[in-house]
C-alpha cells in the first residue's frame, strides 16, 4: 500500500493504513498522516470491471468537485476542505494510478471528524432532500454533455426493457414458464414507464447531472448532525433528476426490505416521502414545471426499473447480482413489484404532497 500511495503528489510521512468497509464496489483504506496537523488520505482501488472508463470516471469527479468548490466559495463557505471531496493527483498529474497488474487507484484528502448513517428517519430524510437538492442545484449550470456515462444506460428504461425481452426470448436456464405472469405485469406498464425517454426526445425533459445513488449513507455529517458533503461520486453522470428523486424513495420510503419475503411488510412510508420531498423542493430551485410534476412518477419508475433488472438477472441465471440462495433474485423481483403496486395505490397522495409543497 505504501508503494501505491507513494505515486501520489505531496504525500509523505505515511503512518497506519487501515481498510474500511465503505460501499460494495471499491476497496477503501484510510491512510494516516504522521503529522496530525496535516490532512490524512482516503485510498481506493477502483473496480474497473464495473467502471470500465476510469479516465472518464475520474474526469467526471474532478469536473464536479471543482464546480461545487467554486460555487461554495462564491456563496461564502470557508471550510471547503470538508464541504466537497478533493482528489490528490499523481506525480505525473493524473487523477489515478495504474499498477503493472492493471489495478486502478485514486486518493482523496480525508474528511476528518465526519460520519455517515444508514438509518433513515423523517429528520435524516429531510436533510437528505436538502443536500441532494442543493447538490443538483449547484451542478445545474454545468453542461451534462461534459460528463461521460460511467455506467452506460444505467437508468435508461428502454435499454433495461430491451435486456428483459432478450432474456425472455433466450430463457437460458428454463425459468420463464413458471413466471410468465411477471413478464405480462411488467410489459403492460411499458408504455407508461417510457414516458420520460419520450419527453426527452421531444425536448420537454432535460438531462442534468445526477448523483445516481441517492442514499442517506452517501452524505457525511459533522459532530453536530449538519450535512457536510455528498460522497460516493462514481455514478455522477447525466440523467433525469426524477430518477435521483425516485431512487431515494425506492429504498428509504419502503417499509419493507429490498428482498423482503413477506410482501405484506411492503408499503410506502409517506412520512419519509413527505420529509425528503420537503427538503428537496426547498433547495432544488432549478426544477422545471415538468420535472416537478414527474417527481412521483420518478418513484414508480425506479421501482419498476429495479424490478425489471432483478427479473432479467433471474431469467439469465443470476449472472449480475450476488445472491444468497437460488431464488434470491425472484424474491427481490416480487418485493420490488409489490413496492411499485403500493406506489401506484398512493400515487395521488404523492402528487398532492408535491402540489402542497
Amino acid at each position: 500500500m505504501k508503494e501505491i500511495i507513494s505515486h501520489f503528489a505531496s504525500i509523505d510521512k505515511i503512518g497506519d493504513i487501515k481498510p474500511v468497509k465503505v460501499g460494495l464496489i471499491n476497496d477503501s483504506y484510510v491512510v494516516r498522516n504522521l503529522n496530525p496537523n496535516e490532512p490524512s488520505w482516503f485510498l481506493q482501488r477502483i473496480n474497473h470491471h464495473v467502471f470500465q472508463n476510469v479516465e472518464g470516471l475520474q474526469n467526471n469527479i474532478l469536473k464536479v468537485t471543482d464546480h461545487l468548490r467554486k460555487k461554495l466559495a462564491e456563496a461564502g463557505e470557508t471550510d471547503l476542505h470538508r464541504r466537497v471531496l478533493r482528489l490528490v493527483p499523481t506525480h505525473e498529474g493524473k487523477w489515478y494510478y495504474r499498477t503493472d497488474n492493471g489495478d486502478y487507484w485514486r486518493v482523496y484528502e480525508l474528511i476528518e471528524n465526519a460520519s455517515s448513517h444508514d438509518k433513515v428517519t423523517p429528520q435524516s430524510a429531510f436533510l437528505a432532500g436538502e443536500a441532494f437538492g442543493r447538490f443538483q442545484c449547484m451542478l445545474s449550470d454545468l453542461p451534462s454533455d461534459e460528463l461521460v456515462e460511467t455506467i452506460p444506460n444505467f437508468h435508461n428504461i428502454v435499454f433495461r426493457l430491451r435486456q428483459l425481452k432478450e432474456a425472455v426470448a433466450e430463457d437460458k436456464v428454463g425459468r420463464l414458464a413458471k413466471h410468465r405472469h411477471i413478464v405480462d405485469d411488467l410489459l403492460r406498464r411499458e408504455e407508461e414507464m417510457c414516458v420520460a425517454e419520450r419527453l426527452y426526445k421531444e425536448g420537454k425533459l432535460p438531462k442534468r447531472i445526477n448523483h445516481c445513488d441517492t442514499k442517506v449513507n452517501n452524505m457525511m455529517f459533522d459532530a453536530d448532525g449538519k450535512v457536510l458533503c455528498i460522497v460516493d461520486l462514481d455514478t455522477v453522470m447525466p440523467g433525469f433528476v426524477i430518477c435521483d428523486f425516485g431512487d431515494f424513495m425506492r429504498t428509504a420510503a419502503n417499509t419493507g426490505e429490498e428482498d423482503d419475503k413477506v410482501l405484506d411488510n411492503i408499503h410506502v412510508n409517506m412520512e419519509i416521502f413527505e420529509a425528503y420531498t420537503r427538503g428537496y423542493l426547498k433547495t432544488a430551485t432549478f426544477l422545471t414545471d415538468t420535472e416537478k410534476e414527474l417527481l412521483p412518477f420518478g418513484a414508480k419508475l425506479m421501482s419498476y426499473m429495479q424490478t425489471v433488472r432483478f427479473f432479467t438477472d433471474f431469467l439469465n441465471g443470476d449472472t449480475y447480482y450476488k445472491i444468497q440462495y437460488p431464488e434470491h433474485n425472484l424474491v427481490r423481483t416480487l418485493a420490488q413489484l409489490r413496492l411499485l403496486e403500493e406506489q401506484e395505490k398512493d400515487y395521488d397522495k404523492m402528487r398532492e404532497i408535491i402540489k402542497g409543497l
